[in-house]
């Protein structure tokens, strides 16, 4: 497990950072070195190719690595993923922030390919029908380079107006994505993903940006329904990743670091 940790900050180790994807590794790195001078901070890279192997391994690192109940900080997917370990492991966690969830009902999800399109030329999108070609086609192997682009593209429409940053994602697992994705994806339609949050004990805090494809009001409004103790921040001129974004950078660590302490 050493490769796939991170370590920021001294110990104790208590607030663990959650990437996205699902197999994008890395990408949470400039969050915990921004929180690493007040905080012991680590950073596990998921590699299982199902949620309850990625749940297990959450689990190994929280207990061997860090000091629980931690804080989990999870991004995107790994919104999702803490959301669930939360509700599996209650006595392991005391405070759950989550950044650019997706949603968590269904109705709120099926614009978000449109709003992506939307916002990319022409040429973008027709390399997105190119790719999503090359990703169901079971006969090419290595899918890592076209997912990266994938990635990329729908990463550009996500954004509002970013600050140039190097890209920390180790490597995109076209196979973890794949994998975990469509298992995600039926637990949400099932509505089972909601109502994990009946067992979730700690208070949560979601995080979003008002120009994230991801619809605001699909965290705000499920989440304020079933979670006892939920706050939601609405984030101005910011897309999915707060981090990269030049116009509420500042005021998303600020939030950020108000929630930790």
């Amino acid at each position: 497990m050493i490769n796939n940790l991170r370590k920021y900050g001294k110990p104790p180790y208590t607030v663990i950072v959650v990437h996205g994807g699902p197999g994008a590794g890395g990408e949470m790195a400039p969050v915990a070195r921004e929180i690493a001078p007040d905080y012991g901070v680590l950073e596990p890279i998921q590699t299982a190719s199902s949620i309850d192997g990625q749940i297990q391994e959450l689990k190994t690192v929280l207990e061997n690595s860090g000091e629980p109940p931690v804080i989990l900080i999870g991004f995107s997917w790994g919104a999702w993923l803490s959301f669930i370990f939360a509700a599996d492991y209650p006595e392991l966690v005391k405070k759950l922030i989550l950044i650019g969830s997706g949603p968590f009902e269904e109705k709120y999800a099926v614009e978000i390919q449109q709003i992506r399109l939307n916002r990319l030329s022409e040429e973008e999108r027709a390399e997105i029908e190119s790719l999503i070609t090359i990703l169901d086609n079971p006969m090419v192997e290595d899918k890592s380079s076209t997912f990266a682009r994938f990635g990329a593209l729908f990463s550009k429409a996500d954004t509002y107006d970013p600050i140039k940053l190097e890209s920390e994602t180790i490597d995109f697992q076209a196979d973890i994505f794949q994998s975990v994705w469509k298992e995600a994806a039926k637990l949400r339609s099932s509505g089972k993903l909601l109502k994990l949050g009946k067992h979730i004990k700690c208070p949560v805090t979601a995080i979003h940006g008002d120009y994230d494809s991801h619809p605001a009001e699909g965290v705000q409004k499920p989440l304020s329904a079933i979670l006892k103790n939920f706050r939601f921040i609405l984030l101005e001129k910011c897309g999915h990743k707060p981090w990269i974004e030049s116009q509420a950078r500042e005021e998303f660590f600020e939030i950020l670091n108000g929630e930790l302490r």
